[in-house]
């Protein structure tokens, strides 16, 4: 049995660039002016907890519970008006027909494993249509650390492998699958990755 995880963003779904900004302009809200890292690059735990936790830690403030749930809404939020005006996500080409195929393969399992709050994931993925109810989903709101929130989607499919792949499209992403030995395939431009899942044979 060969386990198949996802990350969504950049990966199943075209929203890298707009999850970033929105995400950004949340934390403004929320907590002001504060001083952002140029890029996600720069953060060590490149995950919605992750890298507000540096954020605060950033600008010395004092980490509480509550600027969390507020940025987190706020993102929610934006998301939600972004689609209301520009119309929904849209998945990379493929994404969708290659879940629909390994929902019925007797030789995969398939699981999503985000750096995204699970409310923002599952309103993109819903946006686009994506079916992934009965796929387990772990997000930001497990863990902050990248490794462990794949770790956990594993965990959540409940039997041993042979095999285990990851499909990301961050540098963050190979790295996690390097530390975990996982087999690693990269998606979109920034790692030199597929750029549609037509085609594509899966063992």
């Amino acid at each position: 049995m060969h386990a198949v995880i996802f990350d969504i963003d950049g990966t199943l779904l075209q929203t890298a660039a707009v999850d970033d900004a929105l995400y950004r302009e949340a934390v403004r809200r929320v907590l002001g002016e504060v001083q952002l890292r140029p890029s996600l690059h720069a953060y060590d735990y490149v995950t919605d907890t992750g890298v507000l936790s540096q954020i605060l830690a950033d600008n010395q403030i004092v980490t509480e519970q509550e600027p969390f749930d507020e940025i987190k809404s706020h993102f929610v939020d934006l998301l939600r008006g972004h689609v209301e005006e520009h119309g929904p996500f849209v998945e990379i080409p493929g994404a969708g027909d290659l879940l629909a195929s390994l929902r019925v393969s007797s030789a995969h399992a398939v699981a999503i494993a985000t750096g995204g709050w699970r409310e923002s994931a599952e309103l993109k993925l819903q946006s686009a249509g994506l079916e992934y109810s009965g796929f387990p989903l772990a997000t930001s709101n497990d863990h902050h650390e990248r490794t462990s929130i794949m770790e956990l989607a594993l965990a959540r499919l409940g039997n041993h492998f042979d095999c285990v792949t990851y499909y990301g499209d961050g540098p963050w992403d190979r790295d996690a699958c390097s530390a975990l030995g996982w087999e690693f395939v990269a998606v979109g431009p920034e790692l030199g990755g597929i750029e549609s899942y037509y085609g594509l044979d899966l063992v």
